[in-house]
């Protein structure tokens, strides 16, 4: 049963009812169980929707496999967890030593377990590309380090909005049996965009010359073919950061959209307004090298020019 004939490929009810802001004592105004006010659906609660969103990938998995189809399924599931609001239901209350968070995000993992599980339940595990990952850094200062004994950015500098590595260095696992070799790294720099030209060469498709601009294929790295000494891609342009190698540049100050004055996470004053470092070597980027390598800076700024200027990265 696809999701058309299940009635998914639309909203299910008009936001007719109304909702209040709210957030939780202790924490900042953007953390815990907050949210903005506004319309929601009549019966809506939002403690329900990591399990409701589970629950409709399992279904999905299940009746693909029940469908005996000769079409792949191409599921895309987008928990809103570890995102706010942090809702832990009450069996996952008290699980971990940090707080609501760490509850939610033990939670987060549960959900993914079941749709792995439902994977092994109809022998499709196998048969499946799967790929887990986020989209940003978390929100979290250093009180939050210090009350709960956990660090969301392992010790690298900045978080959400940043262009510091706390800001954008995300998780990226990936499992395909028999073509990825289990417990496998790879220190390649990838972007989210991909995955596109990477799925594309999975099922041997050709992308169109207008698709997919900004994506390069990273199949080589995941069959262990490609020299780890040779990029998938040469450079990677996050907001005003450019990565190319170990060098990544930061153009102008450093933004602190999520930033609080006080709290260590907001830029000195006298920092200055561009920033090089050595990511190999200096992976919390605590060393400027602006000042010590300008042939390095010069060539990124040109790099950074040209694609923000430019249509494509991708020939």
């Amino acid at each position: 049963m696809d999701s058309r004939a299940r009635g998914l490929e639309r909203a299910v009810a008009a936001p007719t009812g109304q909702i209040e802001d709210h957030s939780t004592a202790g924490w900042s105004p953007i953390q815990g169980a907050f949210w903005r006010g506004g319309g929601i659906a009549p019966g809506l609660e939002l403690k329900d929707v990591l399990p409701r969103l589970t629950d409709e990938a399992v279904t999905a998995i299940r009746d693909h496999a029940q469908s005996r189809t000769s079409q792949p399924l191409m599921l895309y599931f987008a928990p809103t967890g570890p995102h706010t609001p942090w809702l832990p239901s009450a069996e996952f209350q008290g699980r971990s030593a940090a707080e609501t968070y760490g509850d939610f995000a033990v939670m987060v993992d549960a959900m993914i377990g079941r749709v792995l599980q439902s994977l092994d339940d109809t022998k499709l595990a196998d048969r499946s590309f799967v790929v887990f990952t986020s989209d940003n850094g978390p929100v979290w200062y250093p009180e939050d380090v210090q009350r709960t004994g956990h660090d969301s950015v392992g010790g690298l500098r900045g978080m959400k909005a940043f262009n510091w590595e706390g800001g954008h260095r995300m998780p990226f696992i990936l499992r395909w049996p028999g073509r990825v070799r289990a417990g496998s790294t790879s220190k390649q720099t990838i972007c989210f965009t991909d995955l596109m030209a990477t799925l594309a060469d999975v099922i041997d498709a050709e992308l169109p010359d207008d698709a997919g601009p900004d994506s390069f294929s990273f199949l080589p790295v995941l069959l262990g073919t490609q020299p780890e000494d040779r990029p998938v891609r040469n450079s990677l342009v996050i907001g005003g950061s450019i990565r190319s190698g170990p060098w990544k540049w930061i153009e102008g100050r450093e933004p602190a959209s999520f930033a609080r004055p006080g709290s260590g996470t907001v830029p000195a004053k006298d920092e200055a307004p561009g920033q090089l470092y050595n990511l190999t070597e200096d992976p919390r980027e605590t060393r400027n090298l602006a000042a010590e390598k300008p042939d390095v800076v010069a060539r990124l700024k040109a790099e950074l020019d040209r694609i923000m200027n430019g249509a494509r990265t991708r020939p």
